[in-house]
């Protein structure tokens, strides 16, 4: 009589996160939105030795004597209060405020935290499409694309396009939070949860980031 195999050695078999080696270290999605951080952050990390640019960076930063005042009350206000170049971007001002309060007023600091922010935004993508597609490597390799395209090199290199970075940062982290509020309610699990709330928290925040995110409630409706 043929033995069966228990079903702790069929779960061997057919689950990539049960055996070991480095493959199997990095099916787990933790490690595996480690390694896409560090790649990313290494092909982007030239950036940290580049210089303002004369285009806009003056006016947003290099120049600005409330960014260069640092985190101070009356700076806060301002960033709340001020339409600067028609733009309504509290979140980007108090995030410059910030990088001068910890780095000082050369453009390294800058840049280091818009490289940490799009290798953050790479995880994200990462673990976005992992819950709506339940497939660990295609996902991996799609963030991955994400992260290295040519695109994205004005928004990490360019001190003034923090916004973009910052945006999609609140952009991933609003859409993370619907997705798993929409997969509770279609599990009839939950009909209301934080999650719901938190969608709409990391959506203002968004917006407070870059007027752009206003598209965001239509991606939403996509999903």
């Amino acid at each position: 009589m043929k033995k069966r195999p228990s079903p702790l050695a069929q779960k061997s078999r057919h689950d990539p996160q049960s055996g070991t080696g480095l493959f199997h270290l990095l099916a787990r999605p933790l490690w595996t939105g480690v390694l896409l951080a560090i790649i990313t952050a290494v092909v982007y990390w030239p950036a940290v030795g580049f210089d303002y640019v004369n285009y806009d960076d003056p006016e947003f930063v290099a120049t600005n004597p409330h960014v260069l005042g640092g985190l101070t009350w009356e700076n806060v206000r301002w960033a709340f209060g001020t339409g600067l170049d028609g733009n309504w971007i509290p979140l980007t001002w108090l995030s410059y405020m910030l990088d001068v309060e910890w780095f000082g007023p050369t453009a390294a600091g800058l840049h280091l935290t818009n490289i940490l922010l799009h290798s953050t935004n790479t995880v994200l993508i990462f673990l976005l499409f992992r819950r709506l597609t339940g497939a660990h490597w295609p996902s991996a390799i799609l963030a991955g694309l994400f992260g290295l395209h040519p695109l994205h090199v004005e928004s990490v290199a360019w001190v003034a396009e923090r916004k973009d970075v910052l945006s999609t940062l609140f952009w991933s982290l609003a859409i993370l939070m619907y997705v798993r509020y929409a997969q509770k309610l279609a599990a009839r699990s939950q009909r209301w949860s934080n999650d719901y709330f938190l969608a709409l928290i990391f959506f203002a925040f968004g917006l407070m980031c870059k007027p752009m995110v206003v598209t965001l409630p239509f991606v939403l409706l996509l999903l």
